[in-house]
């Protein structure tokens, strides 16, 4: 039976959750020594409450891809926070749809590829960590650029963004350079509260699917449309 945790939380799902339970285990032994017995309970609970948010953070819900042509998916689960047309000359070379999303530490925070896609090109950049929300956060914050083109009609070059947040240190990315991912496949996750950014060149046929304040889940929902 698959267990609903990323692969991607190795070893924080084990050492955290562990490190909860044994704090449990101390205030249950100390409480029931020095405190009134409803105070025990009550800290109990919430130390409960702790370890059912590690552990629910790195969930890994299974979800089947939609099978829709001409789509690209969200890469990642969230809030729509920022949506506007930027300049992106590092790799497609000139304006580009701009999706800003925001993922809260009670999101799915695993990454997803938007569409058939190849990875041409890998990019991790060293910065702040400043709050996630902000649309800045991704001019300014630690980020990862996976650079990919689409291998469908047509061949468009896009972006999907990797942002560090004020909680989150850590990006994964399983991705490797020549590597095709298919529509949907996981290929990393942040870690505890982060942002993803989408770009996608502007032409005549992409039309936005999404609005600010949509929420939105990598894999599943469709956030640009190819129109004829």
């Amino acid at each position: 039976m698959r267990i609903p945790l990323t692969k991607y939380g190795w070893p924080q799902v084990i050492l955290y959750p562990a490190l909860a339970v044994f704090v449990m285990v101390i205030c249950l032994l100390t409480g029931i020594m020095l405190l009134p017995i409803w105070v025990t309970v009550v800290v109990e609970l919430l130390l409960l409450a702790v370890l059912i948010w590690i552990l629910s953070f790195f969930r890994d819900p299974y979800r089947e891809r939609p099978s829709e042509d001409g789509i690209l998916l969200s890469p990642a689960d969230g809030r729509v926070t920022d949506i506007e047309v930027a300049e992106e000359n590092n790799f497609i070379g000139g304006a580009a749809l701009r999706l800003g999303i925001f993922m809260s530490v009670f999101d799915v925070h695993i990454n997803r590829a938007p569409c058939n896609v190849r990875v041409e090109k890998i990019t991790y950049r060293k910065g702040r960590y400043t709050n996630a929300a902000n649309p800045s956060s991704g001019r300014v914050n630690e980020s990862n650029d996976l650079s990919l083109i689409r291998v469908d009609d047509p061949a468009d070059r896009l972006v999907v963004r990797q942002i560090s947040g004020a909680i989150a240190r850590r990006i994964v990315c399983e991705a490797k350079e020549g590597q095709k991912l298919t529509n949907g496949q996981k290929f990393g996750m942040i870690k505890f509260g982060s942002r993803t950014e989408f770009y996608v060149p502007i032409s005549e046929n992409i039309k936005c699917m999404v609005k600010i304040g949509d929420k939105v889940k990598a894999g599943l929902t469709a956030v640009v449309r190819y129109e004829p």
